[in-house]
C-alpha cells in the first residue's frame, strides 16, 4: 500500500496531483465506484493523519465520525453535480480538539482522472471563524502566496502547457507554456484569439465538443495547431471545470504534443485496413490497387502501381514496366493514364528496381529532378505541384514485382522517412496475400496462354467483321470450360457458336475442346438446321461425357436475301443472343429455347430464323458478363442491352472492350464474347475469296 506521505502516479485530467502538494487546503482524491483514495495532501494530513492509498475510502477513513459524507461521495460520482457543504463539522477518531468540534467547508466535484475512469475531487478548508488572529492568519496568507508561486513556477517549466479559460472557452490568464509553442503572443491568443493556431478543418469539431465538455465535466480533444517553426502537429487538450458554489467559474487545461502518438495509431489503422481491404482477394493487381485505394486520400496526393516484369540479374535496358494503377486525390487530376512505360536505367524508377531499397526525394513543389517522375506523368507533378516521391519496391518472394509511387502536393508536409517506412510496412504486412496473388497470377498466365490456344480467331470474310473477346475468371487458377468459335462452311454461310461446359477446372477445358471440335464435324457433315446439328450433338455428349452438361448456341449466317441478313439459330440452356440495330435499338432473340446439352436424349430441337438489318451487331456471350450474386439474371440482360445500344455505332473492337469495361462483372466466372457487324447491303450477294482460319486442334 502507498502512505499519504508518498506520491501517487495519477493525474487529474492530465494534470499531476503534486500541483497541490503545498495547497494551503485539505485536497483528496478517489477513483472508481468504490472510491479508491488515490490522494491526499499534506494540509489533509495535519487534519486526517496519516492515510493509506489504494484503500476504498471507506476504509481508508473509517474512523471518520461523520459517515454521512461517504453518501454524499457516492452521489456526485453517480449524477455529476457537484456540491458544496459550509460550516460542517470533521473529526477523525480521537483527534477531536477540546475546543470543540471544528467546522470545515467542504466542495465535492466529479473528476476524470483518466480516458474510462471517474472519481471524486474533494476540497476542505477551514472556516473563517476557526482561524486565529495575528501570525496565524498572516501564515496562512504566506502558504497560499507561496502555493501561488509554486503553481506559476509549474506552469513555466511544465513539458506541457497549461492554460486557463473562461467558462465559455476564452482564455483568460497568460500562458508561457502556449506562447513557447505557437508562438502566439498574449494578445493574439487572449480571447478567441487561439482558434487562429487551430487547423481550419479542426475548428468545427472544436467548436462542437465545448457544449458536450460542459455537461460531462471535462474537456478531451485531439486537434493540430500551427506551432512556432514547425508547421502543424497534432496535440491533445484536456481540461476540468473549477467550480464555486455550483457554477463553472473557469476551466485549467492541458496541451500536450501527442504527434508521434498519433501517427503511431493512424499507420496501425492502416496496416489493420490493408489487411483486411487484402485478405479475400487474389489477384495481384487487385491486391495493389486496394492497397492504394487504402492509403488515398488518407496518407497520399497521388499514388501509382507499376508491373515489373520478370527478370534475372540486372534490370533490362530499358525496363518496360505497366502502369496499372494510377489515382490522385480530388482535384488535382487528370491523372496519368494506364499504359506500358519505359525507364531509362538512370532513372529513379530503375534505381528503386535494381537495389530493391525506396527511393525518396524532396524538391521544390512542381520543380523536380530529370528522371525522377516517371514518362507520361512529369506534367501531372508540374501542374499538381509535387514536392516529394517515394519509389517503393514491392519485393515478393524475393522479386521485384512492382514499384509503388507514392507523391505528395502542394504546400502539405512532403513525404517523410516515417511515411516511407509505413509503405513499406503496408507492403510487408501483406506479403502473405502478394505472394499468394503472384503465384496465382503466374499459373494463371499459364492457363491463359493455353485457354488461348485452344480459341481460334475468327475467320476472314469479306466485309463482315467478327471480333472475340476472352476473359479468365480473376478467382480461379484453372482454365474454364467457356469457348466461341466461327468458321465458314463450303456453301459460303458463316457458322458462329458460343458454349459454356459445367465446372472450371482442366477437365472442363478438355471437354469444351473435344465439343467444339465435334460440333465443328457435325456441321460440315451435311446442311441442316442448327436444332438438328444440336441433337446430335447432344446425344455425343450423353453418350461420351456421362453426366456431363454444356449450354450453347449455335447459328447459321447468310445473306443478304431482299436487303436483310438471315439467321437461323438454335438456343441450348445459354443466355439468349443480343441484337443491336445501327438506329441504337436492341432486342434478345428469343426464339428455339431447348434443353442444355446433356439432357433429353435423342428429342428433337427446335431451330428458329431472325433477319437481321444491314449495319447491325450480332452479341453471343456467355453467362459471366450478365450474372451477379444475389442479382435476377433478367437485370444483368437488361443492363447489357441498355450499354449495347448506346455503342451501336461503335467500331466493333472498341464496341467488345466497352461492353466488357462498362459491365459490374463479378468476375468468378470466365467471359467468352463474340460479335458480329452486318456490312451494308451490297448490290450482288456476298462473294469473293474466304480464308478459313488455322485449327489450332
Amino acid at each position: 500500500m502507498t502512505t499519504m506521505g508518498e506520491a501517487a502516479d495519477r493525474t487529474l485530467s492530465g494534470l499531476p496531483f503534486d500541483v497541490f502538494d503545498s495547497a494551503p487546503v485539505g485536497v483528496v482524491a478517489t477513483g472508481g465506484p468504490d472510491h479508491r483514495l488515490v490522494y491526499a495532501n499534506a494540509t489533509f494530513q495535519e487534519i486526517a493523519g496519516e492515510r493509506v492509498l489504494g484503500l476504498p475510502i471507506r476504509e481508508a477513513l473509517g474512523d471518520l465520525h461523520q459517515q454521512d459524507y461517504f453518501g454524499l461521495i457516492d452521489w456526485v460520482l453517480e449524477t455529476g453535480e457537484p456540491l458544496s457543504l459550509r460550516e460542517l463539522p470533521l473529526d477523525f477518531g480521537d483527534r477531536t480538539r477540546a475546543d470543540g468540534q471544528r467546522r470545515y467547508s467542504i466542495s465535492m466535484s466529479k473528476i476524470w482522472l483518466g480516458a474510462d475512469e471517474a472519481g471524486v475531487l474533494l476540497v476542505v478548508a477551514k472556516t473563517a471563524g476557526q482561524a486565529r488572529r495575528g501570525g496565524e492568519l498572516d501564515s496562512i496568507a504566506e502558504e497560499r502566496r507561496r502555493f501561488v508561486l509554486r503553481y506559476q513556477s509549474l506552469m513555466r517549466v511544465e513539458t506541457q502547457v497549461v492554460w486557463v479559460m473562461a467558462p465559455l472557452g476564452q482564455v483568460a490568464e497568460p500562458s508561457p507554456g502556449w506562447e513557447q509553442m505557437t508562438g502566439q503572443s498574449w494578445p493574439e491568443y487572449s480571447g478567441e484569439g487561439w482558434l487562429r493556431a487551430v487547423h481550419p478543418d479542426d475548428l468545427p469539431g472544436v467548436r462542437d465538443t465545448w457544449p458536450e465538455a460542459r455537461l460531462q465535466g471535462r474537456w478531451d480533444h485531439v486537434v493540430r495547431l500551427k506551432l512556432a517553426g514547425d508547421g502543424y502537429r497534432h496535440v491533445r487538450t484536456r481540461a476540468v471545470p473549477v467550480i464555486e458554489n455550483g457554477e463553472v467559474v473557469e476551466w485549467v487545461g492541458t496541451c500536450a504534443d501527442v504527434e508521434h502518438e498519433w501517427q503511431e495509431e493512424q499507420r496501425r489503422k492502416l496496416l489493420d485496413q490493408a489487411a483486411a481491404a487484402t485478405a479475400d482477394i487474389g489477384g495481384l493487381d487487385e491486391v495493389l490497387g486496394m492497397l492504394c485505394h487504402v492509403l488515398m486520400p488518407s496518407v497520399l496526393d497521388g499514388i501509382g502501381i507499376y508491373l515489373v516484369p520478370d527478370f534475372d540479374g540486372q534490370p533490362p535496358e530499358p525496363l518496360v514496366a505497366e502502369r496499372f494503377v494510377s489515382i490522385v486525390r480530388e482535384g488535382l487530376g487528370p491523372e496519368p493514364q494506364p499504359g506500358t512505360v519505359r525507364f531509362g536505367p538512370r532513372t529513379a524508377f530503375v534505381q528503386a528496381v535494381r537495389t530493391r531499397r525506396p527511393v525518396h526525394r524532396i524538391f521544390p513543389p512542381g520543380d523536380f529532378p530529370p528522371d525522377l517522375a516517371p514518362p507520361g506523368a512529369d506534367e501531372w507533378f508540374r501542374s499538381a505541384k509535387a514536392n516529394s516521391i517515394a519509389l517503393v519496391p514491392v519485393i515478393v518472394d524475393g522479386a521485384v514485382a512492382a514499384v509503388l509511387d507514392a507523391v505528395i502536393c502542394g504546400s502539405r508536409e512532403p513525404i517523410g522517412p516515417a511515411d516511407v517506412d509505413l509503405l513499406g510496412r503496408m507492403l510487408d504486412h501483406a506479403h502473405a496475400h502478394l505472394s499468394n496473388a503472384m503465384r496465382f497470377q503466374r499459373t494463371q498466365r499459364v492457363a491463359l496462354a493455353l485457354q488461348n490456344c485452344l480459341l481460334p480467331d475468327p475467320p476472314d470474310v469479306p466485309e463482315m467483321e467478327i471480333t472475340a473477346r476472352y476473359r479468365p475468371s480473376a478467382t480461379a487458377v484453372e482454365i474454364g470450360g467457356d469457348w466461341y468459335d466461327s468458321f465458314l462452311l463450303p456453301d459460303g454461310a458463316t457458322i458462329l457458336t458460343i458454349g459454356d461446359v459445367g465446372g472450371h477446372d482442366l477437365a472442363a477445358a478438355v471437354t469444351m475442346s473435344q465439343l467444339r471440335n465435334m460440333l465443328r464435324g457435325l456441321a460440315m457433315d451435311r446442311r441442316e438446321p442448327p436444332g438438328d446439328i444440336l441433337r446430335r450433338l447432344n446425344v455425343a455428349t450423353e453418350a461420351l461425357y456421362g453426366d456431363g452438361t454444356a449450354t450453347c448456341i449455335l447459328a447459321r449466317l447468310e445473306g443478304p436475301e431482299n436487303g436483310e441478313w438471315r439467321l437461323e439459330y438454335s438456343v441450348a440452356g445459354h443466355p439468349p443472343p443480343l441484337l443491336v440495330t445501327y438506329e441504337g435499338e436492341g432486342r434478345f432473340l428469343e426464339g428455339a429455347l431447348n434443353p442444355l446439352l446433356g439432357y433429353g436424349n435423342d428429342q428433337p430441337r427446335t431451330s428458329a430464323v431472325a433477319m437481321l438489318p444491314p449495319r447491325g451487331t450480332l452479341l453471343f456471350y456467355t453467362d459471366g458478363l450478365v450474372e451477379r450474386p444475389g442479382e435476377n439474371l433478367d437485370d444483368g440482360l437488361e443492363r447489357l442491352r441498355r450499354h449495347a445500344e448506346s455503342l451501336a455505332r461503335a467500331p466493333i473492337d472498341d464496341f467488345s472492350d466497352q461492353v466488357l469495361a462498362r459491365m459490374p462483372i463479378a468476375r468468378k466466372d470466365d467471359i467468352a464474347m463474340i460479335a458480329v457487324r452486318l456490312p451494308e447491303i451490297q448490290d450482288r450477294p456476298l462473294t469473293g475469296s474466304i480464308k478459313l482460319p488455322d485449327d489450332p486442334l
